[in-house]
């Protein structure tokens, strides 16, 4: 992968650090005052150790979130300019109108996704969030996402130690892990301002990282992302409104899709395995007294993660999903702004590109949690929810939804006529229960088995019975009964084990 994972970067960015101000050596370049770069360095340190009773996880969250809003202050340009971007001292005027645009543009785009899906809207508030909420609201799930893989990196370097060098450190292992979290808080602090600085909704990636029933855009953001197009502001926020609600509708109104989500990328992160035979390499390549030379040695690629079979299944089904969440908003934004905005076709390919090809976001993710966060295959999801639409109507299409197991799978984004003939003429309700409708084709399939053993053991009876005679016939026709018996058991107990 092309970025470390989370936790395998050991760089350390001043937090005060403003752009453009390289020249004294902060950025930690060859060419600065190695003297001035220790005193920032430990200036960082005691920082970083202020903060080390205020957590007790993998991970810093106090770090992270403080590193996270310094940085969204310091890249402003002027503290003035940092307030009013992050909240703080903006006129409540100017406040007001942006959250009335906010309310404006979700409200119409509501209007509109209701005539192009069954699924009703799914957020109870639509708000404008500052790349400071955004960093507070969504903590709790990069919480949930990094905890896992930060836990097994941490136990990695203890793993590693000789017993012997495990007894001798007695209470230093625990410091150890303590500055472990704030490492991590460091890294996770500086990714969080780089997403928060970007993304445009509060599902841009494709995860519920917000709460629950709110939709939330953030118009700062949005102003410098329509900056580089040709449209008006207006309908560029009308459009990703449609998309942000789209997401929310699926969110609110699919009860295992945002776990399924979730669970997959912790499933990813638990799966991770680090080589720690290259931790006697990685030191001998580390000088203490040149501090650059441990950053070097923690970016030479010795200590990354060893993908292993579960993941790759993980990310597979992961990708997936992203594909069939991301293809089916689409869609239904296509449908439902399509003729209302002229500027909608050159929108959607904008944000179909800017989803597949990974940008600065998707890139941080991957620093994150150790995979690349993107829908590989969202054109082709989408044009398999576009044909099943089109084909068998909208009810058809959402109601997949209501269950996994009637979702569309990988080799299903290959051949997507293959995936619409299959759905036939039926018309899956609102009142469909996927399970029993499961149970009942299972049913079937093994009375059918059972009357063909059935039949097979009556007629051999019958052929016994003419050679040996009519008692003996009898007997085994009696026999035989007995056997089909038997046979209508196993036939039982063989669909019980496959259900």
């Amino acid at each position: 992968m092309s970025n470390p994972p989370f936790g395998f970067g050991f760089g350390m960015p001043d937090p005060d650090k403003r752009p453009g101000n390289d020249a004294s050596g902060s950025g930690g370049g060859q060419g600065g005052d190695p003297f001035q770069q220790l005193g920032q360095m430990l200036s960082q340190l005691g920082q970083m150790l202020s903060q080390a009773g205020s957590s007790s996880g993998p991970v810093n969250y106090d770090l992270a979130k403080q590193i996270a809003l310094q940085r969204l202050a310091s890249e402003s340009g002027d503290s003035a300019g940092a307030e009013r971007s992050m909240g703080f001292t903006a006129p409540s005027g100017e406040l007001e109108q942006g959250d009335n645009a906010v309310r404006d543009a979700a409200h119409l785009a509501e209007l509109w996704l209701d005539e192009a899906t069954i699924l009703p809207a799914g957020a109870t508030q639509t708000v404008a969030w500052s790349a400071k909420d955004w960093v507070e609201k969504t903590l709790p799930t990069w919480q949930r996402l990094c905890d896992p893989v930060a836990q097994q990196v941490s136990s990695a370097w203890t793993e590693a130690l000789p017993e012997e060098a495990k007894q001798a450190a007695g209470p230093l292992l625990s410091m150890l892990g303590q500055m472990g979290g704030m490492a991590f808080g460091s890294q996770l602090g500086n990714a969080l301002a780089e997403l928060g600085s970007e993304v445009l909704t509060s599902a841009d990636i494709g995860l519920p990282l917000g709460p629950e029933t709110t939709s939330a855009l953030l118009p700062a953001n949005i102003e410098k992302f329509t900056d580089g197009l040709e449209r008006p502001a207006s309908e560029v926020l009308v459009f990703l409104a449609a998309r942000e609600a789209a997401h929310q509708r699926l969110f609110a109104h699919v009860p295992w899709l945002r776990q399924r989500l979730l669970a997959t990328v912790e499933e990813f992160a638990k799966g991770i395995t680090v080589d720690v035979s290259g931790l006697e390499q990685l030191a001998g390549q580390i000088d203490p007294t040149n501090p650059q030379s441990i950053e070097q040695a923690m970016s030479s690629g010795l200590f990354e993660p060893q993908t292993t079979p579960e993941q790759k299944a993980a990310l597979t089904r992961l990708e997936t999903l992203l594909a069939l969440v991301e293809g089916w908003v689409d869609v239904v934004v296509a449908d439902a702004v399509g003729n209302r905005l002229p500027g909608a076709d050159a929108l959607r390919e904008t944000l179909r590109r800017r989803r597949a090809t990974g940008g600065p976001a998707e890139q941080t993710f991957a620093t994150l949690v150790g995979l690349e966060l993107r829908p590989r295959r969202m054109r082709a999801a989408s044009a398999l929810w576009k044909l099943v639409g089109d084909r068998h109507g909208t009810e058809t299409r959402d109601h997949l939804w209501s269950h996994p197991d009637l979702m569309p799978t990988t080799d299903d984004l290959d051949e997507p006529m293959d995936f619409a003939d299959r759905l036939g003429g039926t018309v899956i309700g609102a009142d469909v229960d996927p399970i029993a409708e499961l149970e009942k084709t299972q049913r079937a399939e093994s009375e059918s088995g059972a009357d063909s053993e059935s039949s097979a053991a009556s007629e051999s009876s019958e052929a016994e019975g003419g050679s040996n005679g009519d008692a003996e016939g009898a007997s085994g026709s009696e026999s035989g009964d007995d056997a089909d018996g038997g046979s209508d058991s196993a036939g039982g107990s063989a669909s019980n084990d496959d259900r």
